[in-house]
């Protein structure tokens, strides 16, 4: 796919002062593509069978794909922070998804992901999805990246919208931190996975001497879809399949123009999603796969995504990975990969380099993962094979008419107790064994309560004691 990348506008900031410069020669340059409410089994490798990805599929092939990696929340800026600063959401103060009118945004005195690498001597940039702060002030250029193309936060957030459209103003398209385009209309949409990725294509290829890092955060197959026209029937599979396809095909440019460029070899390129599918829209939404439920919940199928990673000649091709990690491990591993400090604040992410480079006998630094939602709820936790929920109310779609054509279906309440699941028997979370393992609940009570101390539980009355605020921009 060859499309015309627009210029970029490259803004600088104070690089963050907490990593030292790296002192290793091994520097890869590192792309993480990030996407928006695709499910666990929306991908070829995955299980999907509606349409190919191909070019996932072989990324999956030439590298290594993780059964079990998990988002710190079911929703949009929550994940997201966890993915930019290494942190549960909680820590840093991001909960749900940030609308246009909010002033909240990620906190400057937290170090992302991209200012790790920045002061690590690499050039960064970003196209797609941010969400971590709609004012100029709180733009991704204003968190490390040098350069930015893309959305303030979701897609739907416009007049557009199926069921709220008065609630949302115009929605624009930013460059560097002011509107290139202040009404993104629906051509626009259609444009937008294959100028995101176009921007990426353009950044490796001005960067190509490197190190640099590319942040691609593509706002699909989060409703509205969008596809060019071109290419609008052609997966086989309706709106969604054809969206997942183009998705491929931007993967798959950037795959080219590494091989391209000479830099196959010195680059890892990671793939992921921000949560499970928004079940709620029908056949304009994902699949979980084997996985219960979906995004806006805590069961796994709103917390466990696909994660694939690439890197010839450092990842094994065809690795398979079952231990349990996150995207708060992702910033921990990619410093340690290229020399740098992490940051001075505490941080909740581990390196998993052993499991990423399929060391044998490699295991999950994590005694225990944590899942919070809605207003600092503790919902769920995983440790080892082990999924304990704790009481509280979630949605399911169960038992209630699906969307249709980008209109979403109505959820239901889904009261939840205390449920625990062997993860390695029954994925799909169906057989409660909570009150057969009495012990194995004590066990993962005593871990909760430890997290409770340090981050708090608004289903526990538990107030936190390390939580760092998020931050109220004035402009």
């Amino acid at each position: 796919m060859r499309t015309r990348a627009l210029v970029a506008l490259a803004v600088m900031t104070i690089p963050h002062q907490g990593f030292a410069q790296p002192a290793t020669a091994e520097r890869p340059n590192v792309v993480m593509i990030y996407c928006d409410d695709m499910g666990y089994g929306d991908l070829g490798c995955f299980g999907a069978t509606a349409y190919a990805t191909p070019n996932l599929d072989r990324m999956a092939a030439e590298g290594a794909r993780f059964t079990d990696f998990y988002v710190s929340s079911a929703v949009c800026s929550a994940s997201r922070s966890a993915l930019m600063t290494g942190c549960y959401h909680e820590r840093v103060g991001i909960r749900g998804a940030l609308g246009p009118k909010s002033k909240v945004g990620l906190a400057h005195s937290e170090t992302t992901m991209a200012e790790m690498f920045r002061s690590a001597g690499y050039a960064t940039g970003m196209a797609g999805k941010w969400h971590l702060g709609a004012r100029p002030s709180q733009a991704p250029i204003r968190h490390g990246f040098d350069e930015f193309l893309g959305l303030p936060y979701s897609g739907d957030m416009w007049p557009h919208h199926p069921e709220r459209p008065k609630d949302y103003p115009d929605l624009p398209l930013i460059e560097g931190d002011r509107p290139a385009v202040a009404d993104v209309t629906a051509d626009v949409q259609k444009s937008l996975t294959t100028r995101f990725a176009a921007r990426a294509v353009d950044f490796i290829r001005r960067k190509k001497d490197g190190p640099f890092f590319f942040y691609l955060a593509p706002n699909m197959p989060h409703v509205p879809l969008f596809v060019r026209d071109e290419n609008a029937g052609k997966s086989g599979a309706g709106a969604y399949g054809d969206v997942i396809r183009e998705i491929d095909e931007a993967v798959g440019s950037i795959l080219v123009t590494l091989r391209d460029e000479g830099l196959d070899d010195r680059t890892l390129v990671v793939f992921s999603s921000d949560n499970g599918p928004w079940l709620s829209y029908g056949d304009h939404g994902g699949s979980a796969g084997p996985l219960r439920e979906g995004k806006g919940t805590s069961y796994e199928g709103g917390v466990r995504v696909p994660f694939l990673a690439r890197w010839p000649g450092r990842i094994p091709a065809g690795l398979v990975q079952r231990q349990p990690a996150a995207t708060i491990d992702l910033l921990p591993t990619f410093a340690a990969i290229v020399g740098a400090r992490p940051p001075i604040a505490a941080i909740d992410g581990l390196d998993v380099r052993p499991l990423l480079f399929g060391e044998p006998d490699a295991r999950s630094p994590h005694d225990a993962l944590f899942f919070y939602y809605a207003d600092g709820q503790l919902q769920a936790m995983r440790s080892g094979p082990w999924k304990l929920l704790f009481p509280h109310t979630t949605r399911t779609m169960q038992g209630q008419a699906p969307g249709r054509g980008g209109v979403p279906g109505k959820y239901r309440d889904l009261p939840v107790g205390l449920e625990l699941y062997d993860l390695g028997a029954d994925v799909g979370e169906s057989r409660n064994l909570a009150p057969e393992r009495p012990e194995v609940v004590a066990r993962l009570q005593q871990s909760a309560d430890a997290m409770r101390a340090r981050l708090g539980d608004r289903l526990a009355g538990r107030e936190p004691a390390e939580a760092r605020p998020a931050e109220t921009a004035t402009d």
